[in-house]
């Protein structure tokens, strides 16, 4: 063997075990190392070697299999009419050249086709026998898969009996599992509730849900079949693909609602494009669209190869997802003051969008991910959705990788960095002065609920902060004429006008001033409550912990983060300054009512949706302090659900119980 047939036989043995090794991740393990798209990419380049080289060809080339061989730990299932994979096309020219290809077979000057999104999910063959489900099961290496039926009897969208009076003996009907969006968002919510670990994806939660060994479990989970055809059938269904689905939906399968009748290259490219526009609307994961020639008889005449029909093709959608590594992870601070891990990217491809940056999110995610610098990860876009790392493929991470840590101090103002108990994110504490959230702390302080200062809006703070005219909001009371009239579309009357509303805004009250520091955690309820039990600023000021928890409504929680937010000099030399510029008001006096409150004593609440007047932790604490209960999850025991805006599942579940349910207003009036 020459030098350089020696090499081409290496890089394809190579190619071969990089292949399998991902497989094995993505099949056995349900643990990808790459994305769909460069594991594509990988097969594609092997196809084309062995097409060039057909000497190097084997039996036991991924080329020659549709995927791996099941796990053990499930009975095997043969299929009747095996599961083929498909050919799949990523650019326009090879949709073309596919329907070119078919109109030459057939002689015809157009070839219809069926057209369906292509779901991101786990395939499933299904045998109904005498119109009863008999067995279910993965797709496994496409011969054989892992025996699923009693996990598959838990599904709801899949019948245990067809609907019709004349079923086929003996068929089977192929669909697609997952969970929809909505479904996933809810199950995370619940799983994150709950302490649990959140769900990377669908797809993964799909698959690991459908092979779970106790059917209990599958059972909890939202999974959604969409059937997309048939195998084996002991009599004819339909003449054309199309017809097969009707005939499904018929007998009771969820048919996608996007199956088109497409003529011609034209045709299938432009249902392409319309399902990348749409493709953030839909309640499910897609990776592409399939193209199926919708004749049947043709289908038997135009056979397939080894490993795909040639009668169908897969033209997959822009990757949302790359590998690419981490440069450096960084500390965001964002206009709340929470701040992100940011991670630092070699520019990578994704969905036609190159991506530098990408979130994740929090120090949890961070440590459950294990994303350290210098790792290679696996980085997702969804739409206008920021990109953000999946995982980290730890067999490529370089020696000597450490673990990151947040920062005990804002990278921009030098501040302390705080995590509050019972919530995810860390915090920069000096909210007042630090520059990453000057907007943030401005456009919440001139508020109408807070300082009230008419005519201050978005635009024109972001003009007063990009100029520096305004750097904190003690500058608000500084402002001259002169000062803003060289702003846009601000002249000598708009200029008064804001001028005289700002001077108006100086006499307040305690209770408006504390809302319009922002404190995290302290809304308008909170900051009235405070303002009467300690009735002078620096009385609140001074208070500590213990003496915070005092208040009634103020939990653990809230102590802390008011606490937190007055021990930062840079915070109390804004206050000062504010004091300094003639902001007032008249002195509260202190109140005691409500420390012996036991009112709601044996009463169980539940909180649900978006409260306009309460953040949850405000709303939990006025319950706690009145001798009442929080739970999560409503049940026989609960006695009352409060309900924001959208309450979601548990409004439903407390009608279904009889539980008593409290808008906000019934809520206030309760407490008061």
């Amino acid at each position: 063997m020459s030098e350089q047939a020696s090499d081409l036989a290496q890089r394809v043995a190579s190619l071969r075990r990089e292949i399998e090794y991902h497989n094995h991740r993505y099949y056995v393990l349900d643990d990808p190392a790459v994305s769909d798209s460069e594991y594509d990419r990988l097969l594609q380049t092997l196809e084309a070697l062995e097409a060039e080289h057909p000497e190097l060809q084997t039996p036991y080339s991924p080329t020659q299999r549709v995927g791996a061989e099941p796990l053990s730990a499930f009975g095997e299932s043969a299929h009747d009419e095996p599961m083929l994979s498909l050919a799949n096309a990523f650019e326009p020219a090879d949709v073309e050249e596919f329907a070119q290809r078919l109109r030459q077979s057939l002689n015809v000057d157009e070839v219809t086709f069926a057209g369906e999104p292509k779901l991101d999910g786990l395939s499933i063959n299904l045998r109904y026998e005498n119109g009863h489900l008999a067995c279910a099961a993965t797709r496994g290496d496409g011969e054989v898969g892992e025996d699923i039926t009693v996990n598959a009897r838990t599904i709801r969208s899949i019948p245990l009996i067809l609907l019709t009076d004349a079923p086929p003996s003996r068929i089977e009907i192929r669909g697609e599992v997952v969970i929809r969006r909505r479904d996933f968002e809810q199950l995370n919510a619940e799983r994150l509730e709950r302490g649990e670990r959140a769900f990377a994806n669908p797809r993964n939660a799909a698959a690991g849900s459908l092979r779970q060994l106790d059917p209990r479990i599958t059972a909890k989970r939202p999974l959604t079949l969409f059937v997309f055809g048939i195998g084996a059938s002991s009599e004819a269904i339909a003449d054309t693909h199309l017809g097969v689905l009707e005939q499904l939906a018929d007998w009771g399968f969820r048919v996608n609602e996007r199956v088109e009748r497409l003529t011609g290259a034209a045709g299938l490219l432009d249902y392409h494009a319309r399902l990348i526009a749409e493709r953030d609307a839909l309640d499910y994961e897609i990776d592409g669209a399939v193209y199926k020639v919708n004749d049947r008889a043709t289908w038997r005449a135009l056979g397939a190869t080894a490993r795909a029909p040639r009668w169908a093709l897969a033209h997959k959608l822009p990757a949302r997802e790359a590998t690419t590594v981490v440069e450096q992870i960084i500390p965001s601070v964002g206009r709340t003051g929470v701040i992100t891990p940011v991670a630092a990217l070699e520019p990578v491809e994704v969905g036609g969008v190159t991506v530098t940056r990408a979130t994740l999110h929090n120090l949890d995610e961070v440590q459950r991910k294990d994303v350290r610098e210098g790792d290679t990860v696996m980085v997702r876009r969804a739409g206008d959705v920021i990109p953000e790392v999946v995982n980290a493929v730890t067999a490529k991470r370089p020696a000597g990788a450490e673990s990151w840590s947040m920062p005990s101090h804002c990278p921009i103002c030098g501040s302390d960095v705080v995590r509050i108990d019972d919530e995810a994110a860390h915090r920069c504490m000096g909210g007042l002065y630090c520059p990453a959230q000057r907007m943030g702390a401005l456009m919440h302080f001139v508020s109408r609920r807070a300082m009230d200062i008419d005519g201050l809006g978005e635009k024109l703070i972001q003009q007063l902060v990009d100029t520096e005219r305004v750097h904190t909001v003690v500058d608000l009371y500084h402002l001259r004429q002169t000062d803003l009239l060289g702003l846009e579309r601000m002249g000598q009357k708009s200029a008064d006008n804001l001028v005289a509303a700002i001077d108006a805004s100086r006499q307040t009250t305690l209770a408006r001033f504390l809302y319009a520091l922002g404190i995290s955690q302290v809304g308008e309820v909170t900051a009235r409550t405070l303002a009467q039990h300690f009735g002078r600023l620096e009385h609140l000021m001074a208070a500590d912990e213990d003496a915070l928890l005092a208040v009634p409504d103020v939990g653990p929680v809230v102590a802390q983060s008011i606490s937190q937010f007055f021990t930062q000099p840079h915070n109390r030399e804004v206050i000062e300054g504010l004091l300094d510029a003639g902001v007032t008001w008249a002195e509260e006096t202190p109140s005691t009512v409500g420390a012996d409150d036991q009112r709601l004593a044996g009463r169980t609440f539940v909180l649900t949706g978006a409260l306009a007047a309460y953040t949850r932790d405000e709303a939990r604490a006025a319950i706690e302090s009145r001798g009442g209960k929080v739970t999560s999850s409503v049940s026989g025991q609960t006695d009352y659900l409060v309900a924001g805006d959208d309450p979601g599942s548990k409004r439903d579940r407390a009608e279904a119980l009889g539980v008593t349910i409290l808008d906000e207003t019934a809520f206030r009036a309760l407490l008061d």
